[in-house]
């Protein structure tokens, strides 16, 4: 079966060989898993390693399950806990065809959490394999394998090549080594903030190129980098640097030819150059294309992407070729004014994103990123931050089509080992290099939330900045504060300061009641004046919401995260239309961010019965979307809302109650029972619409929102609420539903 689907995808691009260019193959079916613990190493193959092995299809994760399922106290993380971490172990046979020789052979894994090593071994390896399984005959083995490469980090894509150790003709045997275990000298250096799951939960592929090529191993990058200069609707200034390899041993006459296509397929520009390739080390080649009346590339509102494709040609045929897409566009963020798209004012509605999701973890199909994207794009969300690591070559690839914009980043987060100074640049490196040429980027993230001790830090966050404007002297940096301190020593050394607040949930007032401590509103009032001059983006604010905790009232808590029994949905949702209301009307924001889209696993948490980070605005599983999604909901997009919120608080002690709507379609008509309800006053913001002391009937109340718009459709949102007196819940304050917290 195995050789049968090799030989199938061969065959498949037998006709791009035919073409002399490169040929890529997905390498994905057909692994062979084992997970440990091991109690001897697995190259003795000793009986631990024998016997049966799971028969698993990339991309895969061996802790979709158990990183998921119970909480872990802090502190307590080992080998021996309720979820794994340490070694295990991926295998693949595959038979390099005769037609390969001179050809160069390389392996992509685009993504494998966290430490990876790959080995391969090229005598044949007998096997059985069963419906689910596959039970190796090891005895045949001579026990010798071949070192191919190593890499650290669980985030980024790597390459090797396997050119001179496959042997043509005979089954070959590539051997994977994947660790989870977190460690001082890899970013991230914990568990705590968010699970690195183990396994190669991204695809796997085998690219094969002639002997001269576009280089595959920069990094896992294209081996080509496009900018831009002077973008107007006028013109725009392309740059190409692409980097060649020569492994045929002597001097090669090339022409390299880069072409950018409209969408439809015609050519908008073209440009040739004629070069003599050495056969010594990796040569780059720059090109500069003037594109005369561009199609800019504005967002969301007209997403138009060219298509640029760079070939080598030899004695005129195409021996090589790499495609990238181009949007042409210019960004800007103006100090005290927001963010510029072609000179045109476009604000950051933003959202953060965890890749994982309930029953799958990390390992992730292209549907499940695109049910993400459909879900960030209703809600009216401009920008996307990718926290806090890099994400899926895909999800990237489909915000330059959708037009959202990307704030990109490295897992340095949470804490400092001072031993992960050069893993940290490296993954900053490849994140610049893998994404240089996705035009939905425009920042890139150097850390979230470091700070001591002071002296590496700042060193180190002042390393990356100078790497990053290395690499690309186009984009911003930034750096992640978690205090409501703007000039923080450590925060200060990139192009833009973010900073994380959560006012009312970790420290400070949702509403400053007493002036006593700083509310979000005295906050962003304070630093307005105090630094006026500075670039600040509100990176992170949220509040845990959990369906099943309900309340009719809540107060101006401090610290409400100090009492896990109780997450109320109600609180979160006053918390979001306070901090929007703030955000809207403070120029000091030049974008926001709020933390988080979707629900998402924390294996190693103090807060509740599961590990789960609450604060959310859709449910972890995607199926459920709280009611501070339909407050963003409403005040970003451009398609009509009408609203009513608590709408799971169902069972009511309170007789006179406020009702609370949010309509971009102007104001609402309330009818409760039928009767239309007077007095509306608007809250935190125009779409904001609450009917103050609403009275209701003893047992059930049909409650409705209704509004005709201007083309005469008429919007209606009906919800039921149930009162009785006995419901009032104790003025201590409310009491935790029964229901255990699990994914909704």
């Amino acid at each position: 079966m195995i050789k049968k689907i090799f030989y199938t995808l061969f065959f498949i691009g037998m006709f791009l060989l035919e073409l002399q260019a490169r040929t890529v193959i997905p390498f994905n079916s057909n692994w062979a898993f084992k997970k440990g613990p091991f109690s001897t190493s697995a190259f003795d193959l000793s009986s631990t390693f024998e016997g049966k092995w799971q028969l698993v299809s990339l991309p895969h994760t061996w802790n979709a399950i158990d990183m998921q399922s119970k909480a872990i106290r802090p502190g307590s993380l080992g080998k021996n806990e309720r979820f794994y971490v340490g070694d295990a172990y991926y295998r693949k046979t595959f038979v390099p065809t005769a037609d390969w020789k001179g050809k160069r052979i390389f392996i992509r894994f685009e993504g494998v959490n966290t430490n990876t090593e790959v080995y391969l071994n090229n005598k044949p390896l007998p096997a059985k394999k069963g419906e689910n399984d596959i039970t190796f005959d090891n005895s045949q083995r001579n026990g010798h394998y071949n070192f191919v490469g190593r890499h650290q980090g669980g985030y980024s894509a790597f390459v090797f090549e396997l050119t001179s150790m496959l042997q043509f003709g005979v089954e070959n045997e590539l051997l994977v080594k994947v660790n989870n275990e977190a460690t001082p000298q890899v970013i991230p250096v914990n568990h705590t903030l968010f699970p690195m799951y183990g396994g190669i939960y991204r695809p796997v592929e085998l690219i094969v190129t002639d002997e001269i090529n576009i280089a595959v191993n920069d990094f896992a990058s294209k081996g080509i980098y496009i900018t831009q200069k002077n973008v107007s609707k006028k013109a725009a200034d392309i740059g190409l640097k692409i980097k060649v390899d020569n492994k045929s041993g002597k001097k090669q006459a090339i022409e390299l030819v880069t072409t950018i296509l409209e969408k439809d397929g015609t050519v908008k520009a073209r440009h040739r150059t004629a070069y003599t390739l050495l056969p010594q080390g990796r040569q780059t080649i720059s090109q500069q294309i003037p594109v005369k009346n561009p199609h800019l590339w504005q967002g969301l509102d007209d997403p138009y992407l060219y298509k640029v494709v760079t070939q080598i040609k030899k004695e005129g045929l195409v021996v090589d070729e790499v495609t990238a897409p181009l949007g042409l566009r210019k960004f800007e963020l103006r100090t005290g004014e927001g963010f510029f798209l072609n000179d045109i004012k476009y604000p950051l509605y933003g959202v953060c994103r965890h890749q994982d999701r309930l029953g799958k973890g990390s390992a992730l199909s292209q549907a499940d990123h695109d049910e993400d994207l459909a879900i960030i794009k209703e809600m009216g969300a401009t920008s996307i931050r990718l926290a806090h690591y890099q994400q899926s070559e895909y999800f990237y690839s489909q915000c330059d089509s959708i037009g959202l914009v990307i704030w990109a980043e490295i897992p340095f987060v949470n804490r400092v080992t001072t031993f992960e100074d050069n893993n940290a640049q490296q993954q900053l490196k490849e994140l610049i290099r893998q994404n240089f040429n996705h035009p939905s980027i425009y920042i890139w993230g150097l850390h979230n939330e470091v700070y001591s001790p002071s002296t590496y830090t700042v060193e180190l966050t002042t390393k990356l900045n100078d790497l990053a404007k290395s690499e690309d002297p186009d984009r911003y940096t930034v750096s992640v504060s978690g205090y409501n301190v703007v000039d923080h020593p450590v925060n200060n050394n990139a192009d833009v300061q973010g900073i994380n607040h959560y006012f009312g949930w970790y420290n400070g007032e949702l509403e400053n009641k007493s002036d006593k401590a700083d509310d979000v509103a005295s906050w962003a009032q304070r630093i307005s004046q105090q630094f006026k001059d500075y670039r600040i983006i509100f990176s992170e604010y949220g509040a845990e919401a959990i369906p099943e905790d309900q309340a009719e009232e809540v107060g101006n808590f401090g610290n409400q995260w100090s009492n896990p029994s109780f997450f109320p949905e109600e609180y979160a949702t006053k918390f979001h239309e306070i901090h929007w209301g703030v955000i809207s009307k403070s120029p000091i924001f030049l974008g926001s961010y709020v933390w988080n889209t979707f629900d998402f696993a924390t294996p190693i948490t103090a807060l509740n019965v599961n590990p789960r980070n609450y604060k959310g605005l859709v449910s972890f599983d995607r199926k459920l979307k709280k009611d501070g999604f339909y407050w963003y909901k409403a005040n970003w997009s451009k398609e009509p809302v009408l609203y009513i919120t608590q709408r799971r608080m169902i069972n009511r002690g309170n007789e006179i109650t406020p009702v609370t709507i949010y309509s971009n379609r102007g104001e609402p008509t309330l009818l409760v029972n039928g009767n239309a309800i007077k007095g509306v006053r608007t809250g935190q913001t125009a779409v904001h619409y609450i009917f103050d002391n609403v009275k209701l009937k003893l047992g059930k109340n049909i409650i409705e929102a209704k509004i005709t718009q201007k083309d005469g459709q008429q919007l209606t949102d009906t919800i039921e609420w149930n009162y009785d007196p006995s419901y009032k819940q104790d003025a201590s304050g409310p009491t935790k539903s029964k229901t255990e917290h699990v994914g909704l």
